[in-house]
């Protein structure tokens, strides 16, 4: 953290930090069977640092049986062999600890694996001590499911089983069952095992679908989606799933109290933190409600970012719509992560970067936003390197979620490709054939590519996020939203220290905008790549820049 702030800050130490994320299957193979894994990721901790992050985040690297990569637990006290031994996250942490790194690991508590020992318990009859671990119910009369849920993946969120002959509950794939956090012991055990990691050392959770741990008792069924209303939770229009308003399945009142008996673990533990990954009809209240009062989520996420729109009138809608609403609460932000086609690709294909250039010089631009924003934000591996989607052809493809929606959705696989450090075979990532295929498109833009041009997005991109930590207005400040006319995104980041001016041309066109009574003292901060000026009242900003202002 900035060395700047003062105060009860430095326990605080997750607010206004850059995570970066990890997808470990991805990172780097250090035993040659194709997988990355945690020798491989401590094997490149040293370029993490450099890149000025404060904290890594580790997607899931439980023992599963990998039919959703990991977000299917079946243990979660131990390290998927394929991704070592305990002992190496051990070394993991330490490592990132001397390095300055803080470590935040995925906690999937909502629901596990079918090949779970609880949930094999739990089915195999009506009686057993772990029965009701899970979320069962009878068949109506006709013997269709209890209500009308849908499951993210497609179809009814309910399966049957012939041993128990009922209906189990699962709001993803079929082998993922819903745990029933109803059930006192199914708390206690879910939060032994977040102590668990907290006594390895760990410095905080990512909590997946944080706001999906409890479900309505009564199984009421979810109402249809008023036809005025925008489609929610990031799922895309040919999924039904958005075609209900999820009153019942998710985001229950039991929630909450749930989050402040794990806020009160964390607690025990000095300068730990979590961040929920929230998916909800009403996403950014539902941020505001989890992340605030002190005693709950100690900041959140939503996929406000994380769609197709990028337009100037989006994000400052989205911007003061949290200000407004979130009160004391902590947001982080993200443009890219495991689960989302890639910023420049997303953002880039509707026509707003064609070329190579124009990509690269999207993605320093839309950095340059996301790092300026009030809260934390996460980076994705790769983005430091302006990797677009990938292209991955039918016969490869490993995500369960593409699978039944192609080709009209090509699923997660395309931003789950394998880093690429070097331009050999596999970008260096693996000596032999790797799970998923390398686009040939990346390995010009490999870290070893780049850290030979001193203009290169992954050095631009490190200069900035170096320079963003000794700025006390954006680790810590407050943010004041500025009309431009839907031209610019522009926004005052203000402290008692310093206040900042930040302008993002998210166009294909150089901006000219005046800004009367803020610019009469302006001293424009020269960063690599970022050429606009101040011209009396009024801002140039080139096409596809950011620009950086002291006042």
């Amino acid at each position: 953290m900035n060395s700047n702030i003062s105060g009860n800050q430095f326990s605080e130490w997750w607010r206004g930090a850059v995570i970066y994320q990890i997808y470990p299957r991805s990172y780097m193979d250090a035993n040659a069977d194709g997988i990355g894994d945690l020798e491989g990721i401590i094997s490149k901790l040293d370029y993490v640092a450099s890149l000025g992050v404060d904290a890594i985040w580790l997607s899931p690297i439980f023992p599963s049986p990998m039919k959703d990569f990991g977000y299917d637990v079946s243990d979660y006290t131990d390290i998927a062999p394929v991704f070592g031994t305990v002992e190496h996250f051990r070394t993991l942490v330490e490592r990132a600890h001397e390095l300055g790194l803080k470590v935040i690991i995925d906690q999937v508590l909502s629901h596990c694996s079918d090949q779970h020992p609880w949930f094999m318990e739990s089915r195999q009859s009506r009686d057993n001590p772990k029965s009701d671990w899970f979320v069962w119910s009878e068949p109506k009369a006709d013997g269709t499911p209890p209500n009308n849920w849908l499951s993210l993946f497609g179809g009814s969120s309910w399966a049957w089983d012939s041993r128990r002959r009922q209906y189990y509950l699962h709001n993803f794939l079929a082998s993922q069952p819903d745990l029933n956090l109803h059930h006192p012991e199914v708390q206690q055990a879910l939060l032994d095992s977040v102590r668990f990691w907290l006594e390895l050392g760990v410095d905080g959770f990512r909590l997946d679908t944080a706001n999906f741990y409890f479900h309505d008792p009564l199984l009421r069924d979810n109402p249809p989606l008023p036809a005025d209303q925008p489609k929610s939770l990031g799922v895309k229009e040919d999924n039904p799933y958005s075609w209900q308003r999820h009153l019942y399945d998710i985001s229950q009142p039991e929630n909450l109290e749930f989050l402040r008996r794990l806020r009160s673990l964390l607690d025990e533990y000095p300068e730990r933190t979590t961040v929920g990954e929230i998916g909800d009809d009403f996403p950014l209240q539902r941020m505001a409600e989890y992340t605030s009062g002190g005693d709950k989520l100690h900041m959140a996420y939503t996929f406000d970012l994380l769609g197709p729109r990028y337009d100037v009138e989006h994000i400052n809608r989205v911007v003061r719509n949290l200000e407004a609403v979130v009160g004391d609460g902590w947001p982080c932000w993200a443009l890219s992560n495991h689960d989302v086609v890639r910023c420049v690709s997303r953002w880039g294909d509707q026509g707003l970067a064609s070329s190579r250039a124009a990509q690269q010089q999207l993605a320093l631009a839309a950095i340059a936003m996301l790092v300026s924003m009030r809260g934390s934000v996460c980076i994705y591996q790769g983005e430091e390197l302006a990797l677009p989607e990938a292209e991955v052809p039918f016969e490869r493809l490993q995500d369960p979620y593409a699978i039944p929606f192609w080709p009209e959705c090509k699923g997660r696989d395309g931003c789950r490709t394998p880093m690429v450090w070097g331009p050999q075979q596999h970008g260096g990532f693996s000596p032999v054939e790797p799970w998923l295929p390398v686009d040939d498109r990346h390995l010009a833009l490999s870290v070893e590519a780049q850290e030979r041009d001193p203009d290169s997005v992954l050095m631009r991109t490190r200069a900035l996020l170096h320079w963003r930590k000794q700025q006390p207005a954006l680790v810590s400040g407050s943010i004041q939203v500025l009309d431009t006319g839907n031209r610019l995104v522009c926004w005052l980041r203000q402290c008692p220290q310093q206040t900042l001016l930040v302008a993002v041309n998210l166009s294909n066109t150089a901006v000219a905008c005046e800004l009367p009574d803020l610019l009469e003292s302006a001293r424009v901060i020269r960063l690599p790549a970022m050429t606009g000026t101040v011209e009396g009242n009024t801002l140039h900003v080139p096409a596809l820049q950011a620009l950086f202002i002291e006042l």
